[in-house]
């Protein structure tokens, strides 16, 4: 049984199994699984793909592959410290922090001004890619915008710029030659500059300005001399008329319809001369309004003085009035052709009356007399202007009264000035209404700066208080015929045919 056993055994042994004598497996047979397994020893043969390369240090400690799992851990480690850049600091400063405002700034400019030679005012930090120098490179050429400032003058201007005196004075003498008038302050001036030359100054090589409305001028270098371009501009000066509605406020319904504050208060005092101005104006009139324009075809526009003042009443007649200028002098005209101004005596200085019209106790004199006029209360040397036109029949001293103007106005009326410091007004000259004739002062008898005013009718001093003036003229003929002509004009424009 053993022998026919025995052949069943290596049969099954060969199979990797072991039997018993029952003839039941229990397991492989060791022999056979260490020889299929491993070497004749036992030993196990290992392929370098059955190598775990990741070991979990923290299972099987001090086992064979924890040992080795440490071993490559400390060779990645020391092949990273290796190849590692050294600790040493970058070649190179460091900029203090910026500023909100500063980091703004240096964002909108960024690199295009330096590229183009210009100064920001800062320095870049020094390192291995930028190095300081020790002086700047010359710039060719320099561009450049001035402002002419008031009472400047074109050559002081150019001076400063860095232009060399001679091109200087040619470029303002040129200028000058191709705007008599002058140029206005504020003007902006574009001004080139080339290369600089011995003395520290440069040549000016192109040079432009808005000279006026209708006119640029421009300056090149030709050779060695400059040479004038001038480039005219189309303008338009066709009046601009302007209409609305009064509503709660003449003044700010002006203002709101585009009127400028000079327009508006002329405006305004135009109307003064024919109506009362804040009682007979009601919401639901319409004002009507013509202005010098002139626009020119780059766009600017130059608002002028205002031409017609109207003013379309719903309770009252309307009301058309013309600027017109008669015998040198310029006042607003009715449609009609008549220019009236009706208005109390202006205010000869800007103060109050300290002595009335009447019989009064003399402080110098002390006895009682009969005071022929009025004193007005103002400052030594505060300016005296004329109560209405006239003609200066007297100026100079005159006793007790000082220093003395006396005005000669028409109809058997006139004025008297005295106790002045100074006289403007010459003898003979012709003086309108708010003009200057002279300055306030204590000349003869007077206690302190102060002006005496009186009025004569007819030789005799009247009461100041009770006398209006009133001038009337009035267009006939061919004048009156261009009078409506111009407002015909001016009523026609804005609207349509």
């Amino acid at each position: 049984m053993r022998g026919s056993g025995a052949r069943g055994v290596l049969v099954y042994q060969a199979r990797s199994l072991w039997l018993t004598s029952s003839g039941a497996a229990i397991g492989p047979a060791p022999a056979v699984a260490r020889a299929l397994s491993g070497d004749a020893f036992g030993r196990k043969r290992r392929r370098w793909r059955d190598i775990d390369l990741t070991v979990d240090l923290g299972r099987d400690i001090f086992s064979q592959d924890w040992w080795r799992g440490l071993g490559t851990l400390g060779a990645l480690c020391l092949g990273v410290a290796m190849l590692a850049p050294g600790f040493a600091p970058l070649p190179g400063g460091r900029a203090e922090p910026l500023g909100e405002a500063e980091f703004d700034q240096l964002q909108a400019l960024a690199i295009t001004p330096l590229a183009n030679g210009a100064r920001t005012g800062r320095r870049m930090a020094e390192t291995n890619l930028v190095e300081p120098l020790s002086s700047a490179p010359e710039r060719p050429r320099i561009e450049l915008f001035a402002k002419l400032g008031q009472n400047d003058s074109m050559v002081r201007l150019l001076g400063r710029s860095g232009a060399s005196y001679a091109d200087a004075a040619q470029a303002g003498a040129l200028i000058a030659a191709a705007a008599p008038g002058g140029i206005a302050p504020d003007t902006s001036v574009a001004i080139t500059l080339g290369r600089r030359v011995g003395g520290g100054s440069r040549p000016i090589e192109r040079l432009a300005l808005r000279a006026s409305l209708d006119l640029k001028i421009a300056l090149v270098r030709d050779g060695a001399a400059l040479r004038l371009e001038r480039i005219p501009i189309a303008v338009d000066a066709t009046p601009l008329r302007l209409r609305g509605r009064a509503g709660d406020g003449l003044y700010f319904a002006l203002r709101a319809a585009g009127v400028s504050p000079q327009s508006a208060g002329e405006y305004l005092r135009a109307l003064a001369t024919q109506i009362d101005v804040g009682s007979q104006i009601g919401p639901d009139d319409r004002f009507d309004l013509v202005v010098a324009n002139r626009r020119a075809a780059t766009g600017e526009n130059q608002p002028g003085p205002l031409l017609y003042a109207g003013i379309d009443r719903a309770g009252a007649s309307d009301l058309q009035l013309l600027k017109w200028t008669v015998a040198g002098r310029t006042d607003w005209f009715e449609a009609s052709g008549v220019g009236r101004q009706t208005a109390g005596m202006a205010w000869p200085v800007p103060g109050p009356i300290t002595s009335t019209f009447g019989l009064r106790y003399h402080p110098i004199l002390h006895f009682a007399r009969m005071h022929k006029g009025v004193d007005f209360k103002a400052n030594w040397g505060a300016p005296i202007v004329a109560a209405a036109d006239g003609q200066v029949v007297r100026a100079g001293w005159a006793g007790g009264y000082g220093q003395q103007v006396r005005l000669a106005h028409g109809g058997g009326l006139g004025t008297s000035y005295s106790h002045m410091s100074r006289i403007v007004a010459a003898p003979g000259s012709m003086v309108h209404q708010g003009q200057l004739i002279g300055y306030v002062g204590s000349s003869g008898l007077a206690t302190g700066p102060h002006l005496h005013y009186e009025v004569f009718r007819g030789g005799v001093q009247v009461n100041p208080l009770s006398v209006r003036f009133t001038s009337r003229s009035t267009l006939e003929g061919a004048e009156l015929a261009a009078f409506r002509a111009r407002l015909r004009a001016y009523l026609s424009i804005g609207m349509k045919g």
